[in-house]
């Protein structure tokens, strides 16, 4: 019990200024109905949670491993450093019902993008490749075992050209891309040389390309997609340039690019244009990017580039590279006829003209197009260009299993030709802590940029409490990929910018409001997330998740053993965890967790012990799967 703080400690400060003001009667009686009022606590908590008192009690006691003891605070420490091959979790654990460890066949598995499931649903427009989420009785009741030797990955930046082969045990690309210089194997490593399809000089050396086209350092632009990813290195190298990239590709036969993308820190998604919106709010990216991704651009009255302009924010960028452009001079070597790449080079050309895009520049092998600002003169050219029309019901934002369609996605109204939809975006680093356009101009019910400045102030606290509570969050290099899943207006990933880290920015479909469109206009990224479905990522992707009150806003829709499991598929061995929620639901969190091999405590609120919001800080320990001499 020693290292436990009473939390009614506070109490009995309050009533120090009584000792010299009132007789021993008095305070006699002030005593008596405090310690009734206590019991009476006791009591009403007795059927069902812990009494905060005794969730302190626990959190101390039931602690399965209190070895070392970077991380300070009220009650005992936890162990947040890494180790690179710790034992399994000790033993001498209280009773609390285990959940045992998967078969090793589901060291990969991503449950909405099941290969197995996948060829139940439609092959047409890769309907198969889009979220197909288990039912309730296929969801796993276990833990997702990591690899045989799997290590914790390198630091950054070391970890953007390095990553261990033990973790993503696969060579297929190595051998597919061999002279496209995506990746090689270098003995227990992999080495990423920074090459891809179209940039075979590097991602350097291809983005100052693009940097000559248009500027990518005067901070006009900060947040861009990457369609068909690869292994992400052009989002990787454009990092160095402050421009932040998410990265998607569908779990195809390209084995692990999106796994290979996120050992490597970069942010990065399993993702489809196919059938449904990407789960990105409208006028979310500054920049577009489609290098030889083969979407068919051109098919299917354009929908795919509709989508991208939906995603695009006014006066946004699309850059395509590879087929069909410049293939009079590839046409050979692409395999394909010179009619064929003609005709899909004039289709893409009117699909981008009808959404009233201007081609800026095509150079060499890249060709650059440009959103309108506001769409004033679209409107008025839909008495000439009749198709594609505007939308007229959904809900811009709206991209969560939304059936995309073959009309444009209307920009707010504007007055003036010169004016920008929506509102101008400060450029970065201002545009991150200025307020977003979206609160500015009332769209988003309940924020007033009042509001919003002051949730910057209060998770600049918070983030600062989290360094005093975990030092290693302090360290630079500990953490990379961190994930925020009930995000808000972004705060928590703001407060961290100047770390060496990304932050993947959850909005909850059962969220109130939808705030994730502010969380791109501050030059943050994100997506929507069901957290009773599991997240479209690999298992171990992320060093760190935060939930803030996730539990209190999945109440009754989802069982709580169903949202920790998923967490700790996604979190990597040794990886932290930290939950702010209501004190009795940290104790029940805290009872399943403690049969998850996580080593947890219950920690006060950054306000002090009187609060009922508490955190529940995580360690998840190192385990793997046994070897082939270990079974």
């Amino acid at each position: 019990m020693a290292g436990a703080t009473n939390p009614y400690s506070g109490v009995w400060k309050l009533y120090q200024p009584f000792w010299k003001r009132t007789n021993l009667l008095r305070l006699g009686v002030v005593a008596i109905l405090c310690s009734a009022s206590y019991y009476l606590g006791i009591w009403q908590h007795g059927s069902g949670a812990t009494s905060v008192t005794s969730t302190v009690v626990t959190a101390v006691s039931c602690d399965r491993n209190p070895a070392a003891s970077p991380i300070t605070g009220r009650a005992a420490a936890l162990d947040f450093a890494v180790h690179h091959g710790a034992d399994q979790a000790a033993a001498g654990a209280p009773s609390v019902r285990e959940f045992p460890a998967c078969d090793i066949k589901y060291s990969e598995y991503t449950p909405c993008e099941d290969r197995d499931r996948s060829l139940r649903f439609d092959r047409d427009r890769l309907i198969y490749r889009e979220r197909h989420c288990p039912t309730k009785g296929e969801l796993l009741k276990c833990l997702i075992p990591a690899p045989p030797g799997y290590r914790n990955p390198f630091p950054w930046p070391a970890s953007r050209e390095t990553a261990w082969f033990a973790n993503v045990p696969h060579k297929e690309l190595t051998v597919e891309k061999a002279v496209q210089n995506w990746i090689h194997v270098d003995g227990d490593k992999f080495r990423f040389p920074g090459g891809g399809t179209m940039f075979p000089n590097g991602a350097d050396a291809y983005i100052d390309d693009i940097d000559r086209l248009i500027s990518l350092s005067d901070g006009s632009i900060r947040t861009a997609v990457d369609t068909g990813c690869g292994v992400a290195s052009w989002g990787a190298y454009l990092l160095s340039r402050n421009v932040l990239t998410m990265s998607f590709a569908p779990r195809d036969s390209h084995e692990a690019q999106v796994q290979f993308a996120l050992e490597r820190g970069v942010p990065a998604m399993i993702g489809v244009l196919a059938s449904i919106r990407l789960p990105y709010p409208s006028r979310a990216f500054d920049m577009a990017h489609c290098s030889r991704c083969l979407i068919p651009w051109h098919l299917y009255d354009g929908q795919y580039l509709i989508e991208v302009d939906r995603i695009l924010r006014p006066g946004g960028y699309w850059i395509l590279s590879g087929p069909p452009v410049n293939w009079k001079k590839h046409w050979k070597g692409w395999d394909r006829t010179r009619e064929d790449l003609n005709h899909e080079q004039s289709a893409i050309e009117a699909v981008a003209r009808s959404l009233c895009w201007n081609k800026l520049k095509e150079k060499g092998d890249i060709a650059i197009w440009q959103k309108p600002i506001n769409h004033i003169g679209c409107k008025a050219n839909r008495k000439t260009v009749r198709s594609p029309q505007f939308c007229q019901s959904q809900n811009p934002d709206t991209a969560w299993y939304t059936k995309t369609e073959s009309c444009i996605t209307p920009l707010p109204e504007v007055v003036r030709v010169e004016e920008i939809s929506g509102g101008e975006l400060k450029k970065w680093p201002e545009r991150l802590t200025a307020v977003p356009p979206r609160i500015a101009r009332g769209s988003i019910d309940g924020a007033t940029p009042e509001v919003f400045l002051q949730d910057t102030e209060l998770w600049k606290n918070r983030v600062g409490y989290y360094k005093t509570v975990i030092n290693q969050l302090g360290q630079k290099g500990r953490y990379r990929n961190l994930l925020d899943m009930n995000a808000k207006f972004g705060g928590f990933a703001a407060a961290l910018i100047d770390d060496p880290l990304w932050v993947m920015n959850i909005v909850p479909t059962a969220a109130d409001v939808n705030t994730l469109g502010v969380i791109y206009e501050r030059g943050l990224i994100g997506t929507y997330q069901d957290w009773c479905e599991a997240m479209s990522t690999y298992p171990r992707t992320y060093d760190l998740l935060h939930a803030d009150s996730v539990f209190t806003l999945y109440k009754d829709r989802c069982e709580m053993e169903d949202i920790l499991l998923e967490m700790d598929r996604i979190l990597r061995p040794e990886g932290t965890v930290i939950i702010r929620d209501d004190v009795d639901a940290l104790v029940k969190i805290k009872s399943i967790a403690d049969g998850m091999r996580w080593n947890s405590r219950i920690m006060d609120h950054e306000d002090g012990p009187l609060q009922r919001e508490k955190l529940l800080l995580v360690v998840k320990t190192y385990w793997t799967a046994p070897g082939p001499n270990q079974e």
